[in-house]
Parts: C-alpha cells; structure tokens; sequence
C-alpha cells in the first residue's frame, strides 16, 4: 500500500540529512569523485537538484526532461559551482518538489517518466526518495548502504527485483536476507534457479548497482550479471 505523503516526509527526513552531511564539506569537495564513475560530488549534487525539478515537471505534467542531452548538458554545466550553490540548489529544488507534491491532485493517475516509463503519480515521491537516499551513499562522506532506513531498504529492494523480474537475461533468482526476507527475481534467463544470500545492504547495493556482490552467497549457480538501471 503506497502512502505518497508518509513518502514525503520521508524524502523530507532525508533530505534534511542529506544538507546536513553537505554543509560539513568544503570548497574542495566538490571537485573531489564521488563513487560514479566519471561524476564529481558537485555532479552528484547538480544531477540531484535537476532531478527535483525534473519530478516537477512530471507532477505537472511536463516532459521530465526536455532531452537526454540537455539533462547531461545541465548536470555538466553546474558541477564545479562553489559549495554553497550547491547547497542553495539541493535545498531549493527540494523545496520546489515539496510544493509541487503538496498540491490537491489525483494521485492514481498515470504520469510519465523518461525512456518512455510511465508510473502512478503516487510512486513520485518514493522515487525521489531513492534518489536521495542511495546518491547520498554516492557522494561516498560517510553515508553508506547501512546507514539507509530499514524501510527504504526493504522497499527498494522489493522495487528493483520487481525491475528484473522476467528480465531475458537474468535467471531465476531468490534473494534471501540474513534477517528472513526473501523476493524473487529474474526468470527470463535459461539456467537453474539461483539463491542470492547476504545482507539487507549487501543485496540492496548488488541490485543497485552499489556493490559488486562479493559479499553475497550464492547457491545452485554464479551470481547472475544485472543489466544496469
């Protein structure tokens, strides 16, 4: 059951702790590379303010973006911003999201994403929050998978097995946390179902692309090769 504003004030919380991590950092930092490939934190915290307004846009019914190469070319253009433009623009996009979410609205409508995705405006906030959340880990100042709210793990975990779920190239796949919890996944693929085991983080950061699985259990198989998100 998806309650859009218990996920705004989840987003909200983790924004919050997100400019608070921010504020601790210096000129330098954002020059400084985070943990995506080929991405400063300055690009990290661009691309999550353009991402604010870019969900928006979406609430408002507004193309996300208004194409793949402007939403490079933006996140480009404000990377090496001094820090507390930085910060000024995660906050105030974050407020701009805020304002959006918090207008009367049919959240059971369809909205539509990028790459021709399309999803109920109820699930808007949650994706943010996922932005938030696991980029925060990217910046790499401390945060990590651990650290994430149990809810948020659960439920983006359930989210990104249901992403893979047929996928052709993913076999038949149970992921098993040490605390109990399973999902399953894949199914597309020839080969023998696999069980996936390990962590909430460890398995969360394996979907996400976080984390090379090396931590994770595998029985009945190899580790299946995720398509990238």
């Amino acid at each position: 059951m998806i309650d859009h504003a218990d996920d705004l004030a989840s987003v909200q919380a983790a924004t919050e702790r997100l400019l608070h991590a921010i504020g601790t950092l210096d000129n330098a930092a954002v020059t400084q590379s985070s943990r995506l490939p080929g991405w400063t934190l300055g690009h990290v915290l661009t691309h999550l303010a353009r991402n604010a307004d870019a969900l928006v846009n979406v609430l408002e019914g507004r193309p996300m973006y208004a194409s793949a190469e402007a939403r490079d070319a933006d996140i480009e253009a404000g990377a090496a911003r001094p820090l507390d433009e930085q910060l000024a623009d995660v906050r105030d996009s974050a407020e701009r999201f805020r304002a959006a979410a918090g207008v009367p609205a049919d959240w059971s409508r369809t909205v539509a994403l990028r790459n021709g995705v399309t999803d109920r405006a109820e699930r808007v906030p949650f994706r943010r929050w996922i932005e938030v959340e696991l980029h925060h880990v990217d910046l790499g100042i401390g945060y990590e998978l651990e650290d994430l709210p149990a809810d948020f793990t659960e439920r983006e975990t359930e989210f990104l097995a249901a992403r893979f779920s047929g996928h052709p190239d993913v076999p038949a796949t149970t992921l098993s946390a040490a605390d109990g919890r399973t999902w399953t996944t894949g199914g597309g693929a020839d080969g023998s179902p696999v069980t996936v085991e390990g962590t909430p983080a460890d398995l969360l950061g394996w979907l996400a692309g976080r984390r090379d699985g090396g931590a994770l259990t595998v029985k009945g198989g190899d580790l299946p090769k995720l398509p990238p998100l």
